[in-house]
């Protein structure tokens, strides 16, 4: 009874608007003073929460992505696609995710993919006549990516929260980055074999020289951050902060670094962070009050109860989530479900990567729902559109993503091959 009236108070909370941190900690607050805990109790399992060295990597791979952001080389990747595909008949379509998987290399946020891919490629491509909910929906659902491919920092979080690693969460995530890229590049060609009047532009060699050229050095970042992570080279940690060095020392060959945008890059940078750790010290007094509860008892029990085959648990586990991911924010999720559901699913035994990236993938097609999905809101005021037309033209990209998550359901090894091979 104790735990039904915290949901209820948050989700009321959330409804009324209240920002998702301060909708946690309210309810957990008054546990707290109700059960005669002291105050002090409280503020130190806030900062335990945040107080984490795998946790330092997030705000140094967020200034990675604002960086790269504000380089501009999101553009520059897409004059690369554009200059490579420039005689495939809608290229713009296939531009837009072969974009979005170059720039997830450096960003692991689907809001600042959307962000700063959406200014360039939407009105790209509705001048090039293809429909605004279509190249909308196309820039949302790529931006997806992001959050997938590594760096990603919900897995980063995920990984924090799970004690895994973080090498190997990096590892398994690639495929289904991927797999997503590749369902997307399939809907694209249905969907242009009924458009003849999108036509190709000729090839020109020089074009694609001078675009390859501009990109070379920004690539040298997905080397630095997989390949020292994977490599044993570096800790995630360590990778993003010489991740973030390499893209000042990149912007200072490109002559575009300055003071000022080093500056609001930081700003930025700081901004989005202080949301995400004043979110995980929320979720750390809630993870307290739910295992005071013992609420990950009463789970467990309830979920054996209702089956004992690991993809039926798997596919109730991606309805739950989907519904989660649609109302609250994705690290708050994670937070808060994982000390309660990873140890249910290592009772199936369900491998706790797997685990992460399907709830890291349903999580992240929330992101496209409402009422919550931040990037329907980035979207639509980097287009001036209204959310609910956005929605309209992400509906029918839904289809590959959820396919994609199915598959993951259903054959775990499509995740798990890669770390096994680097030997995690």
């Amino acid at each position: 009874m104790t735990i039904a009236l915290i949901a209820i108070a948050i989700l009321v909370l959330l409804f009324l608007r209240v920002p998702v941190a301060f909708a946690i900690l309210g309810p957990c607050a008054v546990y707290f003073m109700a059960e005669g805990y002291s105050p002090g109790l409280a503020l130190k399992t806030v900062f335990d929460a945040v107080n984490s060295f795998p946790l330092l990597a997030v705000p140094l791979f967020i200034f990675v992505g604002v960086v790269a952001n504000k380089l501009g080389i999101a553009d520059r990747l897409f004059e690369f696609c554009l200059a490579a595909l420039s005689r495939v008949r809608g290229n713009l379509a296939y531009v837009n995710v072969a974009t979005s998987v170059g720039f997830s290399w450096m960003s692991g946020s689907a809001l600042a993919d959307a962000a700063g891919l959406g200014k360039v490629q939407v009105p790209a491509m509705v001048r090039a006549g293809y429909p605004f909910r279509f190249a909308a929906g196309l820039t949302g659902s790529s931006a997806l990516i992001s959050p997938v491919m590594p760096p990603s920092i919900p897995a980063v979080i995920f990984a924090a929260v799970a004690t895994v690693s973080t090498g190997a969460l990096f590892a398994a995530s690639v495929i289904p980055a991927v797999l997503m890229a590749l369902g997307l590049v399939v809907y694209i060609a249905i969907w242009v074999r009924k458009q003849p009047q999108l036509a190709s532009e000729p090839f020109s060699a020089a074009r694609l020289g001078r675009a390859t050229l501009r990109v070379l050095g920004p690539l040298g970042a997905p080397i630095i951050i997989l390949g020292g992570i994977i490599g044993g080279v570096f800790t995630p940690t360590e990778a993003a902060g010489i991740a973030g060095l390499y893209m000042i020392v990149i912007g200072l060959f490109m002559r575009s670094v300055t003071f000022k945008l080093l500056w609001d890059a930081a700003k930025e940078t700081v901004f989005l962070c202080a949301g995400i750790m004043i979110i995980i010290g929320a979720a750390g007094m809630l993870g307290q009050v739910l295992a005071r509860e013992r609420v990950a008892i009463a789970v467990a029990d309830w979920m054996t109860g209702l089956t004992d085959n690991p993809v039926v648990f798997l596919l109730l586990l991606n309805v739950i989530l989907i519904v989660l991911g649609m109302i609250v924010e994705a690290t708050a999720v994670i937070l808060v479900t994982v000390p309660v559901l990873l140890p249910v699913a290592l009772s199936f035994g369900i491998d706790p990567i797997h685990f992460g990236v399907v709830m890291i993938l349903n999580l992240m097609i929330g992101l496209l729902t409402p009422p919550v999905g931040g990037v329907l809101y980035v979207l639509s005021s980097v287009t001036g559109r209204p959310v609910d037309e956005i929605f309209r033209g992400i509906l029918p990209f839904l289809v590959p993503m959820v396919a994609v998550l199915l598959i993951l359901t259903f054959f775990p090894d499509v995740s798990l091959f890669l770390p096994r091979l680097l030997g995690f």
